[in-house]
């Protein structure tokens, strides 16, 4: 069991803020990674969700994060967790 909440919204696994994903889709950016800054859902009676990711791509030029959909993004790491000292 990993020590980070996995949250499932309409059937579609939804990363948490703050993981580090790679790019997955048919674009200049697939194999580049990157993390997690803000997650964005559109809730409407569609067959499939829309759920959308504001990654910073790490080693890239660009300096502002881009938004990638649900399914052109891959979990790697979920966000560290660091225990905080009493």
């Amino acid at each position: 069991m990993s020590s980070w909440e996995e949250n499932i919204y309409l059937g579609v696994e939804v990363f948490p803020e703050g993981s580090l994903v790679w790019v997955i889709n048919d674009s200049p950016f697939r194999g580049l990674k990157g993390t997690i800054r803000s997650i964005h859902m559109i809730a409407d009676d569609l067959d499939e969700p829309f759920c959308f990711y504001l990654v910073a791509l790490e080693g890239i030029y660009l300096k502002e994060p881009l938004w990638f959909q649900y399914h052109e993004v891959e979990l790697v790491a979920p966000p560290s967790t660091v225990p905080v000292a009493d």
